[in-house]
């Protein structure tokens, strides 16, 4: 089953619909429990049996949150025992042939009686010469033996070096798994059941995400949630807290100018009315999101996604260090798990083993790099001959990865500007996308590359990572407020399933999770 993180659905999407009508207390309500009583048709009911587990504490006050929430674990967990049960089933008839050939040898090795036990047919011959030879000749003979001894164990020792490969897999094999039924599930849920998700919408891929972007944003959250705690209190909101709150904002790198447009409107609401905390929290929120949506608004593309039956051209930019190749690599990923063909550039020839790095991405998610193995190969004819390979292969999406270069160096600027030249007089049909990537890290400094950048490639979008290692995850809304620029894709982790397109109502949950 493909899951198109793009459109947020499954394309199996009726299959698991009948799943959860088994699940609710439809089974024991019919008098089917006194035939399960014998041991053996008890581990077949195991299946249903953690649904009923959370049931007495849905009893009296439940909210219907927390309810849709139960409602939507029980139903994943269905799926997940259900699709584990025929990999299960495979490994049973494997250990049946295994025992067949080994009493073999052993029949084989009962009727020898000779006191040497390791090859009983090729030393049966050498104690007759031994009598009639001399001493050179039993000499030579033994070393003859011992020869073919060390022959025979040498034909043993190449498959020693199997396990070499076995560690590969394991990189990419972080497929999500359903855990426990805790905080951060129900927070997930609710998230998706407040954007209007039902429960059969629901899948593990968002519940997995959202809980890596709820614990990747947990260093900004820390920063900025707690001294919001703190100032807020159960009173109404005064001038005194507006102040702090302008400090937090300031703090997690939001920016001068969504610093003020946020508490200008916070201001504006408490002229009007008394604002206690839990309605200014809610009109925070509302605010931030604006402050996010209005350049995606703006592009008149809500959700950045390759077209069908199309040529899509995505270019990579940056700086050095800010993981412009590690996140070209997860869009790739991305981009095959959601049902696009993909191919990869690897114009940055400038950098050490750059080409090398793009090409194990391109091997964990199966997508074919084109590349010029020579040293400072020029970068434009690497994109020359990747749209070819992309227009003959009839790909969906071509990812061009670029040198990183400062955004003061104006010779390398022009480098860049020559690539996309090359871009729109070869592909003039194409939709080409320019995407900058920010670290979280830099802040400010990040701010000032995306002003350069914009200017000399063009950009029209902003890929931000590494926010789960830094507190400045506020840097967000500084580049959507002062440099006009949507934020396409965010990165959250390491791992090659860390990175996401990018929902504004799910980041600010995320960043004000707890309120």
């Amino acid at each position: 089953m493909v899951f198109n993180w793009f459109e947020r659905q499954a394309e199996e999407s009726p299959k698991p619909e009948p799943t959860p009508t088994p699940a609710p207390t439809s089974e024991p309500a019919p008098a089917q429990e006194p035939t399960p009583e014998p041991t053996s048709v008890s581990s077949e009911v195991a299946v249903t049996q953690p649904e009923p587990t959370p049931a007495p504490e849905v009893t009296e006050e439940e909210d219907e949150a927390l309810a849709w929430a139960r409602e939507a674990y029980a139903r994943l967990k269905a799926q997940q025992q259900s699709a584990t049960r025929p990999a299960e089933a495979v490994p049973e008839p494997t250990p049946e042939p295994s025992p067949e050939p080994t009493p073999a040898p052993a029949t084989v090795s009962l009727p020898t009686p000779s006191p040497l036990p390791s090859q009983p047919p090729t030393q049966t011959p050498s104690p007759t010469p031994a009598q009639g030879l001399s001493l050179l000749e039993q000499a030579a003979a033994q070393r003859q033996q011992r020869q073919q001894d060390l022959d025979n164990r040498a034909f043993e020792a190449p498959p020693a070096p199997t396990p070499a490969p076995a560690p590969e897999p394991t990189v990419d094999s972080d497929e999500p798994r359903l855990g426990d039924f805790d905080q951060d599930f129900t927070w997930s849920a609710e998230v998706l059941a407040a954007q209007g998700r039902r429960v059969d919408q629901v899948s593990l891929e968002e519940i997995d995400w959202l809980g890596r972007l709820r614990r990747g944003l947990e260093k900004t959250r820390q920063g900025f949630v707690t001294g919001l705690l703190e100032n807020l209190g159960d009173d109404p909101l005064t001038p005194e807290v507006l102040d702090d709150l302008e400090t937090l904002l300031l703090r997690a790198d939001a920016g001068v100018q969504a610093t003020d447009q946020v508490l200008d409107a916070l201001r504006q609401r408490m002229n009007q009315e008394v604002v206690d905390p839990q309605e200014g929290i809610c009109f925070l929120k509302e605010q931030l999101r604006g402050l996010l949506d209005a350049p995606i608004q703006a592009s008149g593309v809500p959700l950045l996604a390759p077209e069908r039956d199309r040529l899509n051209i995505w270019l990579m930019v940056g700086v050095n260090g800010v993981g412009k190749t590690t996140t070209l690599g997860k869009l790739a990923n991305l981009a095959v798990r959601s049902g696009y063909s993909a191919l990869i550039a690897a114009a940055d020839t400038f950098r050490a083993a750059a080409v090398q790095q793009v090409e194990i991405w391109g091997e964990r998610s199966d997508v074919p790099v084109v590349s010029n193995p020579s040293s400072n190969a020029d970068p434009a004819a690497v994109v020359f001959d990747a749209i070819g390979a992309a227009r003959s292969r009839g790909s969906d999406l071509l990812l061009v990865d670029t040198a990183g270069r400062l955004q003061t160096k104006h010779n390398l600027m022009e480098e860049l500007q020559k690539v996309r030249k090359i871009i729109d007089r070869l592909a003039p049909e194409a939709k080409v996308e320019s995407l900058l990537v920010l670290d979280a890290s830099q802040g400010q400094n990040g701010l000032r590359q995306a002003m350069a950048f914009a200017e000399a490639a063009g950009l029209t979008g902003v890929v931000i990572t590494k926010l789960d290692g830094t507190a400045r995850g506020g840097v967000a809304l500084a580049v959507s407020s002062e440099a006009g620029l949507p934020i396409r894709f965010i990165g959250a982790g390491e791992g090659i399933r860390d990175l996401r397109p990018f929902n504004s109502f799910e980041f600010i949950e995320a960043l004000l999770a707890g309120r």
